[in-house]
C-alpha cells in the first residue's frame, strides 16, 4: 500500500492456496478491494485457459460486473492449483476512468498529483488467420488506438507487456515487427519502453495478447527515464526493442519497472545453458544490480512474476528466496517458454520507494 493522505495505491498479488479453487481466490482479492474501497486500474490472472475464464466470471459476479481490462494468459500454475495467481494494481481516492476501443474495455487512468497514468489490458488482434507478425502488427496498432482514445500517444508509453502464443516458433517475426513499428512512430529518438516478451497462450487464439502503462506528466516535478542495466547491454543491441528498466519519479515516490530478465550476458549471449540454479543466479544479480543502481533492493518489490520453462524448478527459486530472507515476496510463479530454447527462467518485477522525508 501506498498512502498519501485520503489517497493510495494498492498493490495486490493473490497466489492459490493448496487446493484453493478460482472463485476462492476471487473471493478472497475482492474481499481487499471492498475493504479498502478501491478500484482496480490493472490486473493479470495467470493459469490454464478455464481457471483464467473461471476468475473473470467470478470477478464479475463479485465485483458489480468488474469493468476493467482482465489480461488473462495461459502461464499453468507451477503446482496442482488450475490457477498460478493474480496480480492488481488499484486505486483509492483518485478519479478512475475506463477507456473502450472497439466497444470493449482495453484501459483504465488515474491521476496523482504529478502525472497521469493510462494501463492497457487484454489488447489483442481482431483476426486470428492473419498471418503472427501481421498480427503483431495489428496489436501494436491497436495499442495505439487505445492510447489515443485515453488522450496520450506511443511517447508516452513507459511499460509493455508481449503474451506470444509458442514465442519460440516466431519471436524473431515478433522483434522484427516491433522494431518496425517503433522505428515508424520515432520511438528510437526518446524513451524506448520496457517490456516483457514471453510465450502465453490466450482464450482468444490470437498470435498475442499484450498491456501497457502509459504516462503523461501533469507538472515539471514528475520525471520519465531509462534504466540501464549494469551488468548488460542495451537489449537492442541484439534486435530486441526494449529498456531493460524505467524509472518514473515524483517528489515523493520513485517507481522502477524493470523488464522481463533473463540468463543473459553483457555481450547478449545466453549462458549458464542448462543449469537453472545457475541461470536463477546470474539473472538476480542483474536485476539486484538494476535496483541498486536506484537506491532500491529486492524487498522494495511490490510485483514480481517468475517465469518456469519447468515446473520442477520452483524449488531452486524458492531456496534463493530462503536466502534472501524474501518469503513475504509478492511472486507469481507460472509456466512459459521464455524467447530461446536454452533459457529456463526468467523474471520482471516492479518496485517502489517512498522520498525521505527532509530533515
Amino acid at each position: 500500500m501506498v498512502e498519501q493522505g485520503e489517497e493510495a495505491e494498492l498493490h495486490l498479488t493473490v497466489r492459490s492456496r493448496p487446493g484453493e479453487s478460482p472463485a476462492g481466490v476471487v473471493r478472497r482479492c475482492a474481499q481487499v478491494l471492498r475493504e479498502q474501497r478501491a478500484l482496480v486500474v490493472r490486473q493479470e490472472i495467470f493459469g490454464n485457459l478455464p481457471a483464467c475464464r473461471a476468475a473473470v466470471q467470478a470477478f464479475r459476479r463479485q465485483l458489480d460486473g468488474a469493468d476493467w481490462p482482465m489480461t488473462c494468459i495461459q502461464g499453468a500454475s507451477c503446482g496442482p492449483e488450475p490457477l498460478a495467481g493474480v496480480h492488481i494494481l488499484a486505486v483509492r481516492g483518485r478519479p478512475v476512468q475506463t477507456v473502450r476501443l472497439e466497444g470493449r474495455t482495453v484501459g483504465r487512468t488515474f491521476r496523482d498529483h504529478w502525472a497521469r497514468h493510462l494501463l492497457l489490458g487484454d489488447v489483442r488482434p481482431h483476426d486470428r488467420a492473419h498471418s503472427r507478425p501481421s498480427q503483431a502488427r495489428e496489436t501494436y496498432e491497436k495499442l495505439e488506438a487505445a492510447l489515443r482514445q485515453g488522450g496520450m500517444t506511443m511517447a508516452n508509453v513507459a511499460r509493455t507487456w508481449l503474451f506470444l502464443d509458442n514465442i519460440l516458433s516466431w519471436y524473431g517475426p515478433f522483434n522484427q515487427a516491433r522494431t518496425t513499428f517503433y522505428q515508424e512512430r520515432g520511438m528510437f529518438d526518446r524513451l524506448v519502453p520496457a517490456s516483457t516478451g514471453v510465450s502465453g497462450a490466450n482464450a482468444h487464439g490470437t498470435a498475442l495478447v499484450s498491456g501497457a502503462w502509459a504516462v503523461e506528466a501533469l507538472n515539471g516535478a514528475f520525471s520519465i527515464s531509462e534504466v540501464a542495466s549494469p551488468r548488460q547491454c542495451p537489449a537492442p543491441s541484439y534486435g530486441s526493442s526494449f529498456s531493460r528498466a524505467v524509472e518514473l519519479r515524483t517528489p515523493v515516490l520513485s517507481r522502477l519497472l524493470v523488464s522481463g530478465t533473463a540468463s543473459i550476458e553483457p555481450g547478449g549471449a545466453s549462458v549458464c545453458g542448462g543449469d537453472v540454479e545457475a541461470q536463477i543466479d546470474l539473472t538476480m544479480d542483474v536485476v539486484r544490480a538494476i535496483l541498486v543502481s536506484r537506491e532500491l533492493d529486492f524487498r522494495d518489490a511490490s510485483r514480481v512474476t517468475a517465469y518456469f520453462k519447468n515446473p520442477k524448478d520452483v524449488p531452486c527459486f524458492e531456496a534463493w528466496r530462503k536466502l534472501q530472507g524474501l518469503g513475504d515476496w509478492p511472486v507469481i510463479y507460472t509456466q512459459a517458454d521464455i524467447c530461446r530454447e536454452e533459457l529456463l527462467f526468467e523474471v520482471e518485477l516492479d518496485a517502489l520507494r517512498l522520498a525521505k522525508p527532509a530533515p
